[in-house]
């Protein structure tokens, strides 16, 4: 994925099928499923690919336990269906993960083991292993730092894990390889309309100023929690489709909490669900569900967020932790759909919404990472019966995703796939490349060439949060790694040294808000 060369071509022939706006999970996913089908398909994103709500997810690839207490059959099937597909699709950036579920009451045992039984069941023939009732030793040894104060035993269950960022990129590259135009920082500035229909658009790049005009024959908003300020540019009005929740998660080491499984706590004092989960040698807790009413592209963590959850693991935990423990706290915004007036964004839908506006527009909303397939296979449906595009069937059931290995490898390079061998061979080719961006982690320099040659990175804060993961995994040794990668980024884009010194200062300010102390 080139830019340059990628802008050159929209210069050259402005004029597409389908234009997408929004490079997060669902917008990828449009893009996969258009250009796969054979249609000519632009993607436009404002920031970087996964900026916003789709790198901050819990790393689930999950049916919805919670879904199911509530009744929600329905949207629990479909997504543990798409579970199924997504570890199927790209195996080397989902996995199958074991969680425990610890009970302190005889009667939980058999409550949370049927709920449990019924979420295997539904699904079907993607079922990841058989949900297990556990003695108390044997919960202890899935979840040796668990206090065993009370505790009746655990139910065993199995649900997915992936790299939400990474997935994401690996989406941006299958689309381009399926002809799809993909470009980050560029974002929309208007529409384009004849006799109130809108026929096309004008971006802007973000870094040059440059801008574009585009001929589409139909445009897609896939912006998320950012989907209303669109809407009203293009349907004139102010109405509000969209109800912004914030969760947060904090990350430790993952001394405080060893184990071979995860864990799950089913009810927490606001009713929801609790993750404590393994994440790239961590420990990733979460989450929340706070509702906000000011949609930011850096969203900040509350006070009595981060206390809820410390206060949630301390009664769970033999180690107690603190502020001081917590390596890096990140802050998404879901975008739900507006449902009457439900005040309580817990009890809102997580279904997604997929609407025509008068103007055109096909506006997708709502959903979740697991059912991100799903998704664009139903609004690119919609697309073409709008349009008078030609009926292609949808190819992404089966279709594998960038980087897809089956072959496991054993270092932390596992998460891209085959193309962990072509960065191996860079380091054999450039000794110098093995050298790490920081002594406490694996990361090397040669992820950041990659990033920046590869994967459109094109910022300190693009390889830093979501190419790898450092920032989301240790905030201050992120910003210790920052002139190095700077240095690197500066190298390959030509970029003077006063670039470098204003990224490493826009990234230490933004790694500030990632701190807890």
């Amino acid at each position: 994925m080139n830019r340059e060369e990628k802008l050159n071509q929209l210069r050259e022939n402005p004029e597409f099928d389908i234009v997408i706006i929004g490079g997060g999970a669902t917008g990828l996913g449009c893009a996969v499923d258009a250009a796969s089908r054979g249609y000519k398909t632009l993607l436009l994103e404002k920031y970087d690919f996964a900026k916003g709500t789709s790198s901050r997810s819990t790393k689930l690839v999950h049916g919805g336990v919670r879904y199911l207490a509530q009744g929600n059959i329905h949207l629990v099937r479909e997504a543990l269906l798409e579970r199924g597909r997504m570890l199927r699709n790209a195996p080397h950036v989902c996995h199958k993960l074991s969680f425990v579920v610890p009970v302190y009451k005889w009667w939980d045992k058999w409550y949370y083991g049927f709920g449990l039984w019924v979420y295997e069941f539904l699904s079907a023939k993607f079922s990841l292993g058989k949900t297990k009732i556990l003695s108390k030793a044997a919960t202890l040894k899935h979840l040796p730092d668990l206090d065993s104060t009370n505790l009746k035993g655990g139910i065993l269950y199995y649900d997915g894990q992936f790299d939400d960022s990474r997935l994401a990129i690996n989406l941006a590259q299958t689309a381009t390889e399926h002809g799809a135009l993909v470009l980050n920082y560029c974002g929309v500035t208007d529409f384009i309309k004849k006799d109130n229909k809108i026929i096309g658009l004008k971006a802007k790049d973000e870094l040059s100023n440059q801008e574009y005009v585009i001929q589409s024959k139909v445009v897609v908003n896939a912006t998320g929690v950012f989907a209303d300020a669109l809407l009203q540019k293009a349907e004139g009005h102010n109405l509000e489709t969209i109800v912004p929740s914030q969760g947060i998660h904090l990350v430790l080491n993952k001394s405080y909490f060893e184990g071979l499984s995860a864990m799950l706590i089913p009810k927490t004092s606001d009713g929801r669900v609790l993750f404590v989960i393994p994440w790239h040698d961590k420990v990733l807790l979460g989450t929340t569900d706070t509702p906000v009413n000011k949609v930011m592209l850096e969203p900040k963590p509350l006070e009595e967020e981060i206390r809820f959850i410390i206060n949630h693991f301390n009664k769970y935990s033999k180690h107690q932790i603190d502020y001081a423990d917590v390596n890096s706290v990140f802050t998404g915004l879901r975008p739900l759909v507006k449902a009457g007036s439900e005040k309580k964004t817990a009890l809102l839908s997580r279904e997604h919404s997929i609407k025509v506006l008068p103007s055109g527009l096909v506006d997708v909303t709502g959903g979740k990472w697991t059912t991100y397939r799903k998704m664009a296979q139903q609004t690119i449906n919609k697309v073409i019966q709008v349009s008078d595009l030609k009926f292609v069937r949808c190819k992404t059931r089966h279709l594998k995703v960038h980087g897809y290995s089956k072959q496991k490898i054993n270092s932390h390079l596992a998460v891209y796939g085959c193309d962990a061998y072509l960065i191996q061979q860079m380091i054999a080719d450039d000794d110098s490349l093995s050298e790490k961006i920081h002594p406490l982690y694996s990361y090397t320099k040669a992820e950041v060439v990659w990033a920046v040659k590869y994967e459109m990175a094109l910022t300190v804060e693009d390889v830093l949060a979501r190419r790898i993961r450092l920032l989301f995994l240790d905030a201050r040794s992120a910003m210790e790694a920052v002139p190095i990668v700077a240095g690197i980024i500066a190298s390959l884009l030509g970029k003077n040294p006063d670039w470098e010194r204003e990224q490493i200062l826009f990234f230490e300010k933004l790694a500030q808000g990632y701190l807890v102390v």
